[in-house]
């Protein structure tokens, strides 16, 4: 996510952090590059310039100059002019609910923008909310947009409303709300129709379909990946139809930014939610503050805590740490963290928000899939085994191995990563924790347990070939 804006930011002003004195030619030097940054990021030029334009008149002032931390100063001003371009207030960008319910949604775009898939992402967010909500079907157009709402909601758990494509789209909403009301449903989502471009008899039904149930929110879906075309796009949308926001999607593949950093500024209308994958969970409200954080390689850790505090149960989270202070973690309680983990999403994408980390890792391939190597090690095991590990002689480790497609070596690797996972947790918590691992075989150096190819140097040498690409190493 913003990769390219976020590299060449932090390098220009990286030069800045070295100097414990700036001189106007080091502020100026550190703008031309940061002005540069943005046009490479297909930000909209009049936006770079404002943007480079209001840092130098902060940050020229000889208080900021001869101050203390000159630098610390100046990256703050960016910051604060970033987070301002992004959107600035956090209450700008939270969704609306109205004082009676239903709270009415609009999603608009162009044909292909996602709008039916948000629709169900946006149905799954506000549902964890602790809302009731209620899709209504009003693409009559597009060849099965009905039956792709009707199963985007069974697999969001939230009942969709149709009345086919001989309707009017207005009618159809209109109803939909009606219903919605009969039924106690707190929030209607209405995804729309879209076009492969903006036209007259587009926008007429979509005004048309606005005037029938007067929403609280019209959120226009965008493809961060078009760029300055998303600006266009959204222009043209906000003259015929005002809209409260906009959904950004793709963002997760938008290594510019152009988009995200244009749209507030050219627009006026906030980005309220960005698309970060395809799941239906992968759909985050947008912080302005915590965005311009992120692409300035400073983290974003409210983000990661409130992932963790949607996905791993509080309860559960008490149950793991009294296992690790005694003996009784497994490969069992060990899997269900694996699986955990996977809920939070990509793993790079979560280094990301860890403050200095994301850029420190720009360039290390991640690759998720590789724990599914680890998680089949251990569905290998029977439940004996992984409650008991102590028992994994060399007869089962073989047995595991062929049964998960892996090598002896590599069960061996991660049996002995995971003892001393456990030493070192229960180590950081007080106290000590039994070891699973058996004395060692003195002329292969690997445990006795590994069975009887574990003893020659020239198979330790073949082992460690083996090895390589496992997830742990």
């Amino acid at each position: 996510m913003f990769e390219t804006l976020s590299e060449k930011l932090q390098n220009a002003l990286k030069h800045l952090r070295g100097k414990n004195v700036l001189t106007e030619e080091d502020v100026a030097q550190a703008l031309k590059e940061i002005r540069q940054a943005l046009l490479e990021a297909d930000v909209n030029f009049q936006v770079a310039k404002s943007f480079a334009a209001k840092v130098k008149e902060r940050a020229a002032g000889k208080e900021i100059l001869e101050g203390l931390n000159p630098a610390q100063q100046v990256v703050k001003i960016v910051d604060e002019e970033l987070t301002a371009f992004l959107g600035g207030s956090d209450s700008d960008t939270q969704l609306t609910f109205a004082a009676k319910s239903p709270t009415v949604i609009m999603l608009v775009g162009l044909q292909g923008s996602g709008k039916t898939t948000h629709a169900g992402k946006l149905a799954n967010y506000v549902r964890k909310l602790g809302r009731h909500p209620y899709l209504v079907a009003c693409d009559i157009y597009r060849p099965a947009a009905i039956k792709q709402l009707e199963v985007v909601g069974q697999q969001v758990q939230t009942p969709v409303f149709t009345l086919g494509d001989k309707v009017d789209p207005a009618e159809i909403a209109r109803r939909g709300v009606a219903e919605a009301t009969k039924l106690g449903q707190d929030v209607v989502i209405i995804d729309t129709a879209g076009r492969l471009q903006i036209d007259d008899k587009l926008m007429l039904e979509l005004q048309q379909v606005k005037r029938a149930v007067n929403p609280t929110e019209i959120l226009l879906v965008l493809d961060a990946m078009t760029g300055q075309e998303a600006v266009n796009v959204a222009t043209g949308f906000n003259e015929a139809l005002n809209v409260s926001g906009f959904i950004l999607t793709k963002l997760d593949g938008d290594t510019r930014g152009g988009a995200a950093l244009s749209l507030k500024t050219v627009v006026n209308r906030p980005i309220k939610f960005i698309g970060t994958g395809e799941k239906f969970d992968a759909l985050e409200a947008f912080h302005p503050d915590r965005m311009a954080s992120r692409i300035l390689g400073m983290g974003d850790v409210l983000s990661l805590i409130e992932k963790v505090e949607q996905q791993i149960d509080a309860k559960q989270a008490a149950e793991m740490e009294k296992k690790l202070r005694t003996s009784s973690f497994d490969f069992e309680d060990f899997l269900e963290q694996m699986r955990q983990m996977k809920k939070l999403g990509p793993l790079q994408n979560l280094l990301g928000l860890i403050p200095g980390v994301g850029s420190q890792l720009k360039d290390v391939k991640i690759e998720d899939g590789r724990m599914a190597r680890i998680e089949a090690v251990i569905l290998s095991m029977t439940r004996q085994e992984r409650q008991e590990p102590a028992i994994l002689n060399g007869q089962r480790r073989r047995r595991i191995a062929a049964g998960s497609g892996t090598t002896v070596q590599e069960v061996n690797q991660l049996i002995t990563q995971f003892d001393q996972m456990r030493q070192m947790m229960r180590s950081m918590m007080g106290g000590s924790q039994p070891s699973i691992r058996r004395p060692m075989n003195v002329s292969g150096g690997l445990p006795a347990l590994a069975g009887k190819h574990a003893g020659s140097n020239k198979q330790n040498k073949k082992n460690k070939k083996q090895r390589k690409g496992f997830p742990f190493r």
